[in-house]
């Protein structure tokens, strides 16, 4: 009979290596507590690497720098579909995201409808914080950005150069998910976000 650490192992195999690993994934292969356990094996015997506590990987492989494992922002998303959850970038991470701030955060910070938490991915760490419902509701990934970057921003503290960096951004939005985003931002972010849509020809 093969083991369940042989049907896990085989399974591995089949996914594109870089794919993020849950136990849940392999539910259907035995039991939680088995499943577990042959991950750790399998971990112990180097076959893949465990990223933090219950997520694991096959890494990819490159020929200069060797085992490349998947991103913190990576690890984040794969975490909200596993939990069928939103999240959306917020505080410094939204700056970075939107190409507003070098500095690449420590702590990856996410508004959620689920449980607030905090995840620890080597020197890195993801924050989940739970949110109103309106905070999500955003349907443009550049538009949703936007809004959070600004609130973390500040109107007393925003620049025109960030305005019109952020603006110049805006301008790829799709111009039917713009207007209803912009609905949800408040008043002081509205403005700007409307200068947007002047002269688009989306």
């Amino acid at each position: 009979m093969i083991s369940i650490q042989e049907k896990i192992q085989k399974e591995i195999l089949s996914k594109n290596k870089g794919t993020l690993l849950f136990p849940e994934d392999f539910k259907h292969i035995g039991s939680s507590e088995a499943v577990r356990l042959a991950l750790h094996r399998l971990f112990k015997d180097r076959f893949i690497t465990r990223i933090t506590q219950g997520i694991y990987v096959q890494p990819k492989k490159n020929a200069l720098i060797g085992k490349v494992l998947p991103t913190a922002e990576e690890v984040a998303y794969g975490i909200a579909q596993r939990d069928r959850i939103k999240i959306v970038p917020t505080g410094v991470y939204a700056l970075h995201a939107l190409g507003l701030s070098q500095q690449i955060p420590l702590k990856l910070t996410f508004l959620t409808d689920g449980a607030s938490r905090e995840i620890k991915i080597g020197k890195q760490v993801i924050k989940l914080k739970r949110t109103t419902p309106k905070n999500l509701k955003a349907l443009g990934k550049i538009s949703s950005l936007a809004i959070q970057a600004l609130r973390s921003i500040g109107k007393a503290k925003l620049t025109k150069q960030e305005e019109l960096k952020i603006l110049e951004l805006l301008k790829k939005e799709s111009v039917k998910k713009l207007k209803y985003d912009i609905g949800l931002a408040p008043v002081w972010i509205q403005k700007i976000m409307n200068k947007a849509l002047l002269n688009d020809k989306n």
